[in-house]
């Protein structure tokens, strides 16, 4: 593909900031950027640069003060709160630092928990929450509890979770962060796997050049603006 057939985010002039009783916070400023379809890109940065401000924007968590935000030709900063959580639900996938597993639900009851919003039957479910276990490598671990599995067992059971409605997009957000390094090593073979094998387009914040280094391109946030390359 070439062209805008494959732009699959499209963010003009973003700016995010928050009012702190008469002041303003500016989190994002200026913002213009894009990711192709099919691509795992890392959104690095030091802490308070905006990355994770920038994925909760792409992944419609939260909205610009001033700018539009383009996703697979839909303008989604235009959508209203219902039309926004709709369209979450069927096109993204978030994984996040501490898992957010409910403890007394098994892995396969946590990973089908996004399919209990849509149309699909038991059956259906109970076949696409099988295929997303099988995909990180768990499906034997299906009845396992969360304090039955490794923290890195756990992460697995996030991203399986994350990729159970087949999203457009996949949004990481310090994906390794709470995980040894081995640990976090599986985890970023599982999403560079995602990413080639299964044409995943992948998001991911990290302050980690070693979990950078597995991305496709890198981009670069400081003090709430892309720039080539970070200041020493």
């Amino acid at each position: 593909m070439s062209g805008t057939d494959d732009l699959l985010v499209n963010i003009e002039g973003v700016t995010k900031y928050y009012r702190r009783g008469a002041e303003l916070v500016h989190v994002l400023e200026d913002i213009w950027f894009q990711v192709r379809r099919g691509e795992f890109l890392a959104l690095m940065g030091p802490s308070g640069s905006g990355k994770s401000t920038l994925l909760n924007l792409i992944g419609g968590l939260d909205r610009p003060s001033r700018g539009s935000i383009m996703v697979d030709g839909l303008r989604i900063d235009r959508l209203n709160e219902r039309e926004l959580a709709a369209w979450r639900a069927r096109h993204v996938g978030f994984v996040f630092q501490l898992y957010n597993l409910m403890p007394v639900l098994t892995a396969e009851r946590n990973v089908e928990l996004p399919l209990l919003l849509t149309p699909l039957t038991r059956a259906q479910r109970k076949r696409h929450v099988a295929a997303a276990l099988a995909a990180v490598g768990l499906l034997h671990r299906k009845k396992h509890f969360p304090r039955q599995l490794s923290g890195g067992e756990q992460q697995r059971v996030g991203i399986a979770r994350a990729i159970v409605t087949d999203p457009t997009l996949l949004l990481c957000d310090e994906p390794t962060g709470d995980l040894d390094r081995r640990s976090g090593d599986e985890i970023l073979d599982l999403l560079q796997l995602l990413n080639r094998e299964h044409g995943k387009t992948i998001i991911m914040v990290t302050h980690d050049p070693h979990a950078s280094a597995r991305a496709t391109r890198v981009v670069y946030l400081y003090k709430g603006q892309i720039v080539t390359e970070m200041p020493k």
